[in-house]
């Protein structure tokens, strides 16, 4: 899946643009009741129809444009390899397949190979992130009565 490998920060100018574009699409979503709408391209003047849905994903993605945070786009339903899912976890494959043997993250096998569902990965990740959040906290409270931690 490449397009792990082509993620990057939107520039300044990039941040700027989505800021200035990102209130103004907002609004006009709040005055859109079809199913797909009309929108025109200035430069060329041609007029393209686009799913409401895919006017919402463009709102999502101009937020996080202006706050400068990278953007992908993977279709939920995508699966990936042991290796792919690994990166994305930050982990070694040998540890993802621990993960999947260990049924903490379902999969499927095609042959002798492991797919793993996007959707499932980002799940697991999300839910480490919890986890690991939890932890924290746990561990300054332990400190805190035991008086390692100043507040």
């Amino acid at each position: 899946m490449e397009i792990l490998d082509q993620i990057r920060r939107p520039s300044k100018l990039e941040q700027k643009v989505a800021l200035e574009s990102y209130p103004a699409l907002f609004s006009a979503l709040s005055h859109i009741t079809a199913e797909e709408t009309e929108i025109e391209i200035e430069e060329t003047k041609e007029r393209i129809k686009i799913p409401f849905r895919a006017l919402e994903l463009l709102t999502d993605i101009l937020k996080a444009m202006s706050e400068g945070k990278p953007i992908s786009i993977v279709p939920i339903a995508t699966e990936v390899t042991t290796q792919k899912a690994a990166e994305v976890l930050g982990c070694s494959r040998p540890y993802l397949v621990k993960l999947l043997e260990d049924g903490k993250i379902d999969f499927v096998k095609i042959g002798k190979h492991r797919r793993i569902k996007f959707e499932d990965v980002v799940a697991y990740k999300l839910k480490m992130k919890k986890d690991q959040k939890r932890d924290i906290i746990d561990i300054m409270g332990f400190d805190e009565e035991i008086g390692l931690y100043d507040s």
